[in-house]
């Protein structure tokens, strides 16, 4: 099978493409979702490192001739045009259609997250920080300044599987609060915030209920100011810097030009 002889650099410029949204949709979004963040069945194309490094041939063979032993299926009936396409709305996804510029300062946003945006409490990065909620350390590489500080504000955001809180409440009446780790019909596994498991049977239990509020706060727009979001977005979006070309809009400091 022939695949494109396309841009080889992963890290090149791709315009939009709507023929790729499309093919995205009807073949790739059922496992990898149609942000491309990945689910149960595949994982994220769009913050993994490895895959944001393949060269577009590499991505391109991947998707014509799939992965042996994997639920990564071959599609042989793409035409190199459309596999093109699909390469190119992949790389939108992930960030690589144009420069991105930052909106603040990624030094001050790394303290605000570590500190007076109490992030790390919940959110890890690059080995920092807490459990119970995503590891961002990848997560500025996939989203646009807008998307990132969206997230931050929206207080109607949908919480990805596997980070849903709820409360387990035993016959005696004592109560257990977590992040529901695993949970089928018959049991259900919490972790509590300070990092012990806690595994029920639920016939065991009086009741189990999912919390209605989201751990993450939903105040951050009374909690920090505008500059302070500019900086703690900028800060996620730093991750990247060494891969994506990223512009800053501060001018220049004397610590910078040293």
């Amino acid at each position: 099978m022939l695949v494109p002889a396309f841009a080889q650099d992963a890290g090149g410029s791709h315009a939009a493409s709507p023929a790729g949204k499309r093919i995205f949709s009807t073949t790739c979004a059922g496992c990898h979702g149609l942000d491309g963040r990945g689910g149960e069945r595949a994982p994220s194309i769009t913050s993994s490192p490895r895959i944001r490094r393949l060269s577009d041939k590499a991505l391109s063979n991947i998707i014509s001739n799939g992965v042996p032993g994997t639920g990564m299926p071959a599609f042989h009936s793409l035409s190199a045009t459309q596999v093109q396409s699909l390469v190119s709305h992949i790389r939108s996804l992930q960030g690589k259609t144009e420069s991105r510029v930052v909106p603040g300062d990624a030094a001050r946003g790394k303290e605000i997250f570590f500190g007076k945006g109490e992030c790390s409490s919940c959110h890890s990065f690059a080995g920092q920080g807490g459990f119970l909620g995503p590891d961002l350390t990848a997560y500025g590489a996939a989203s646009s300044a807008k998307q990132i500080q969206d997230a931050i504000l929206n207080s109607n955001r949908i919480v990805p599987t596997g980070y849903k809180s709820g409360v387990a409440t035993t016959r005696d009446g004592s109560t257990v609060e977590g992040v529901v780790r695993n949970e089928d019909n018959f049991s259900v596994q919490l972790q509590s915030q300070d990092g012990a498991f806690h595994f029920f049977q639920k016939s065991d239990l009086q009741k189990f209920e999912y919390s209605k509020q989201p751990l993450m706060p939903s105040n951050y727009g009374q909690r920090l100011s505008q500059d302070e979001l500019n900086d703690l977005v900028s800060f996620l979006m730093s991750t990247t810097a060494e891969h994506d070309k990223v512009t800053s809009k501060k001018s220049p400091t004397q610590d910078d030009a040293e």
